[in-house]
Order: structure tokens, then sequence, then C-alpha cells
């Protein structure tokens, strides 16, 4: 591979990227909510339990069938403490891997709609660039910037949160080791689960809002553990994650194989 090409394709598409308000303003508004506005909110709890006319649900009551590790893990804390333990630790966990997919299908589904929507696609195909190396730059332009919000992101979330629960707990609650083996483990392989499915959407669509739309459908598993948590149907203990993390690895592999076997630059020239 060049990877003298690759770098600077790399380059060309993080300035571009930088340059767009419909790829910035997601990335800045959407963890601003996730990492400082949610969390900051937990530090209201209280307040919301002792309102007169309150009907907020007992925590126990709501997740009643819940599996045992959840229950056990929230055992040592009273009515209040386990909300906010619960919101924070808990059900923002599948939430947060939200964001290396939302970040990497933004940055991809510019990758290539965005370059023929600004009629500059055409120079790059022209380039003296392998179709594997020219693939695997647009793969990268959006992967590393999604782990490194993502790993930024988990520092801002762990102190709000931290703050926030403080008053409420007495101490510390993240980083724990699950929320570790998440963003480590678990997050690159979500940002690499929407880049790949992405990149192959983008490269087939003639505009960036066409392809954020059909690639809009790669979150929809994030949901469903999201409401699975929630629900209490299951638990996101380290073994699951790590579970989840190689079966998303899996899927990356695969998806970046057909990737390479599908990408021929001679069809999206053919397109343009």
């Amino acid at each position: 591979m060049n990877r003298r090409a690759i770098l600077s394709i790399i380059r060309k598409d993080l300035k571009v990227v930088a340059q767009s308000k419909a790829v910035v303003l997601p990335l800045i508004l959407v963890p601003t909510l996730m990492f400082i506005v949610i969390p900051a909110l937990a530090a209201f709890i209280p307040s919301l339990v002792k309102l007169p006319g309150s009907n907020m649900p007992r925590l126990d009551v709501l997740l009643r069938g819940a599996p045992p590790g959840l229950t056990a893990a929230l055992s040592g804390y009273n009515d209040t403490q386990k909300y906010a333990v619960w919101m924070l630790v808990y059900l923002m966990a599948p939430m947060f891997l939200i964001l290396p997919v939302m970040v990497a299908s933004v940055i991809a589904a510019d990758s290539f709609a965005g370059e023929k929507e600004r009629k500059t696609l055409e120079a790059l195909l022209y380039t003296p660039t392998s179709d594997v190396d020219l693939f695997v730059a647009k793969t990268l332009s959006a992967w590393v910037p999604a782990w490194l919000v993502t790993g930024l992101g988990f520092f801002v979330y762990s102190l709000v949160a931290d703050l926030s629960a403080w008053s409420l707990v007495g101490k510390l609650i993240l980083p724990n080791l699950t929320w570790t083996v998440m963003v480590i483990w678990v997050a690159p392989a979500a940002a690499g689960l929407g880049l790949g499915t992405m990149v192959l959407v983008s490269s087939r669509v003639s505009t960036f809002q066409e392809a954020y739309q059909l690639g809009g459908i790669v979150v929809l598993p994030i949901v469903l553990l999201v409401i699975g948590q929630a629900t209490g149907v299951m638990y996101f203990d380290v073994g699951l994650v790590a579970l989840l993390g190689l079966v998303l690895w899996v899927i990356d592999v695969a998806l970046l194989w057909l990737g390479v076997r599908l990408f021929r630059r001679d069809e999206l020239i053919a397109q343009l």
C-alpha cells in the first residue's frame, strides 16, 4: 500500500469535514447532549423524587425481572442512589455506542457522496492510487476521528457523571472495568460497523443526504441494546461487552473484505 497517498487523502478528507457545517454540527451537538447535558441531569434526581405528587416508580419495581447481576450491582444503594447509578453507569452504556457509529457514519457518508456533490471525486479517482489504497484511506478518514471523539467523550462524560453523582453516592462511579472495555474494545468496532456500511452506501448514491439517510439503519441495533438495558432484559457487564465487541469486529472484517472486493473506481467514474 502507498502510505503517502493514503495519508494525503486522509488529510484532505479531514480538512473538508472540518469546513462542512452539515458534518460538524452533529459532531458537536450530539456529544454535548450525551456527555454533558444528560449526565448533569443526574444531580437533579433527588429534587424530582421529592417533588409534591411525584409518581416516579421505585427502580426495583421498574426493573422487575432484571438479570441478577444488575440487581446485585444496585443492591448497595438507596432508591435515590440507584436512579443515579442506573442512569449514569448502566442505561448510558449502550447509548454511548451511538456516538462512534454516528461520527463514523456522518464522515463516511461524506467520503464519496459528498465528493460527488462537490464535483471533486473525478479528480480523486484519476490519481495514481490503487483501488485498495483509496478504499483504505476513505475508511481510515472516518474511523480515526470517530475513535478520537469517543475517547475524548468518555473522559468528559466520566468527569461530568462523577461530579453529578458525588453528592448522591459519595464516591467515583466511573470509569469502571465495563466502561473501559467498552471504550477500548467495543467503541472502535462500533465505529467500524458504521463506516464500513456507509462507505459502501455512499459510493453508490449521489448526495450526502441520501447516503446518511440510507446508512441510518446501522444505528438500529444500538437502539435495541438501549431498549434491552432500559427494560432490564440485559445487563452490560464485562462478559457481555467483550462478546459484543467480538461480534462487531467479525462483522467489521466481513464488511472490509466485501468493500475491498466491490469497490471499483471504473464503476464510480461511470456514475459521474
